[in-house]
């Protein structure tokens, strides 16, 4: 008979290349290894699964016991996978512009290049799973991001103030004043992506000279315009970049981000809960594999504020982000001596991002100290006390 308990997690680290040295380490009470530590998963996707203390991988635990681990509502939404994952992100330079696709865009994405053969494990593949990716962000630092695509009216002013020293944009200007709707906007945004490779480099140097002289208006983009064109010169996502809503996000704000959303993270740490999927469709601003065309045809190009959350109060303490999705929720306790309940009856990922938890599970007892999580199976009373702030990552159903 399997005896379903909680188990403390250990959990893989990717070091790409805009990752922080230090806030992962730090997170972790460890000391930094000199080398970029840009993402700490908790999960069980395939790429880079959590192990279980008690041994085994997270993903082997529950493919022995699905149903006990997930419950029968998670199977009967979700088949036998856990549907979501979390991770830490921690930028210190900023990462791809990109957008992720929808189920259906992700299914018909992943049996293509199965069909062709290209290797999951090839640098050129685009999707290496069947599963859409929309994600929430919970910044633990100051958090700086680009995300969707700001107001038409304001992009035509930001556009038209550049043209003035970059003529090379009067065009795109011309065509999003013509039609200053979506689909306006989606010619601007193929035709910035696809200006052939001869012209590429000077268009992107007109757009950084002219953001280093300053604006009044947009003192924030023409800064990242700067920013980005240094670090990625001749790259033509540095000026996407400026089509999109510059945020700055502080801990305890959150931001939903749908299938399709254009985003660039810039800097900052933050704890992120996704569907549990990594397909990331580039469209540069990176070394890595970058696929245009896919990166358009899943792109949303609806133009509005980013789509800040709006918490909602569960109990003392307790506040849940809640997005218009079955796949994953994240829930916050600013821990006391008294113990709060974690009324959710799905499987969680749980983990301290300040002070020291004590998570009673029926019978054990788990005391989580600051970067340390644990696995927690579906239908598990449990209780949370301490100091600090504990996270958890759970189903949406």
């Amino acid at each position: 008979m399997i005896t379903r308990t909680a188990d403390l997690l250990e959990n893989p680290v990717r070091p790409n290349a805009w990752g922080s040295a230090t806030e992962i380490p730090r997170l972790l009470g460890l000391e930094p290894t000199g080398r970029p530590q840009a993402e700490l998963w908790m999960g069980a996707h395939p790429a880079a699964p959590s192990r279980l203390r008690s041994g085994g991988t997270l993903a082997e635990r529950i493919e022995e016991d699905p149903t006990g681990e997930l419950s029968p509502l998670v199977i009967r939404h979700f088949g036998t996978r856990l549907p979501f994952l979390m991770k830490i992100i921690a930028a210190e330079r900023p990462l791809s512009l990109q957008a992720h696709p929808n189920l259906q865009q992700a299914r018909a994405g992943y049996a293509a290049e199965q069909q062709r053969g290209v290797p999951i494990s090839s640098p050129e593949r685009s999707y290496v799973d069947p599963n859409h990716k929309p994600e929430l962000i919970y910044p633990l630092t100051q958090f700086e991001a680009l995300c969707g695509f700001r107001r038409i009216d304001a992009t035509l002013r930001l556009l038209t103030e550049l043209a003035g020293a970059a003529p090379a944009l009067t065009k795109y200007v011309e065509a999003l004043r013509a039609r200053p709707d979506p689909e306006g906007l989606r010619e601007v945004v193929t035709g910035l992506l696809t200006v052939p490779a001869n012209r590429r480099r000077q268009l992107v140097d007109a757009v950084v000279a002219a953001c280093a002289a300053g604006s009044a208006e947009f003192p924030a983009e023409y800064a990242t315009g700067v920013q980005l064109g240094e670090a990625y010169p001749g790259d033509p996502g540095v000026v996407i970049a400026l089509l999109l809503n510059r945020m700055t996000l502080q801990p305890g704000q959150a931001m939903f981000l749908a299938a399709g959303n254009m985003h660039c993270y810039l800097h900052g740490t933050a704890v992120e809960v996704m569907a549990n999927s990594d397909n990331v469709l580039r469209g540069g601003l990176t070394g890595k594999h970058v696929d245009v065309p896919e990166l358009l045809r899943v792109v949303d190009v609806a133009d509005g504020p980013a789509p800040l959350m709006v918490p909602k109060e569960q109990g003392p303490g307790h506040t849940a982000y809640r997005p218009p999705m079955p796949d994953f929720r994240l829930d916050t306790y600013a821990l006391t001596e008294t113990p709060a309940e974690m009324g959710l009856a799905g499987p969680r990922i749980v983990l301290t991002v300040a002070g020291t938890a004590v998570v009673q599970v029926g019978p054990q007892t788990l005391t989580l100290p600051r970067g340390a999580s644990a696995w927690l199976p579906a239908g598990l009373a449990a209780t949370v006390a301490g100091s600090g702030e504990l996270v958890v990552a759970t189903t949406n159903l």
